[in-house]
């Protein structure tokens, strides 16, 4: 089983890598640079998932390798602390919004070939309970980091839609909620450890199929209104 993720070089993404290394699975991880931590059994590899060129490069480079599991958890924050009132600039938005949500289409895209070639092959975008539009996730976070809700609402939306177009190709995808990690992003004030949140993301990872296909999922195995 190849497990390919993005943005793999710190945070969740990194342990999720050293997790299924430790296990003995082929895994991949990317950065910007084609280069990442030291670890036993994984291998890196280049991918800025905002440029299409890097993306024509990386499957090129992987041209006839199955992938059975692409883990889209490239994502950036930048608008904790902007104001209201001169805050949130074009540029963030735009910035955000090609990492978030266009670098995931991107992703999938490119890898699309690969993961044809596997027997049972899932996608995993890692999206926040921040995109979600119910009630009880606004009182959770009420107001502020609109660039970023935005940008995971906008993910929320893309994985449910791949998920209707990849079914008949035999792709499941499941979209979740990595919870609030004590990671850069997060902060050290986070409810769980870079540990837990891995863990339940691969058990969560290894029960998605296609019965399952366009869940929307917490890391801990809880169904999570869109």
């Amino acid at each position: 089983m190849c497990v390919f993720i993005t943005g793999a070089t710190r945070g969740i993404g990194l342990e999720l890598v050293k997790g299924y290394a430790a296990a003995g699975r082929p895994v991949i991880g990317t950065s910007r640079d084609g280069s990442g931590p030291e670890v036993a059994g994984a291998e890196w590899a280049h991918l800025d998932v905002t440029a299409p060129g890097s993306h024509r490069a990386l499957a090129r480079t992987l041209d006839g390798r199955a992938v059975d599991l692409l883990v889209c958890n490239a994502g950036v924050y930048p608008d904790k602390g902007q104001s209201l009132a001169d805050g949130y600039p074009p540029e963030m938005w735009a910035e955000t919004f090609a990492t978030n949500v266009t670098g995931v289409f991107l992703t999938v895209q490119s890898l699309l070939p690969n993961l044809q070639l596997s027997e049972a092959p899932k996608i995993a975008v890692i999206s926040s309970q921040m995109g979600s539009d119910t009630r009880a996730a606004q009182r959770r976070g009420p107001g502020g980091s609109y660039v970023y809700r935005a940008s995971k609402a906008a993910a929320l939306n893309l994985g449910l839609n791949l998920a209707a177009d990849l079914r008949d190709l035999g792709i499941a995808v499941g979209i979740y909620h990595p919870g609030w990690v004590r990671t850069d992003m997060g902060g050290a004030g986070a409810e769980i450890s870079v540990q837990e949140a891995a863990a339940g993301l691969s058990a969560r990872f290894d029960a998605l199929s296609l019965e399952t296909t366009g869940c929307f999922e917490t890391w801990d195995g809880r169904d999570h209104p869109y």
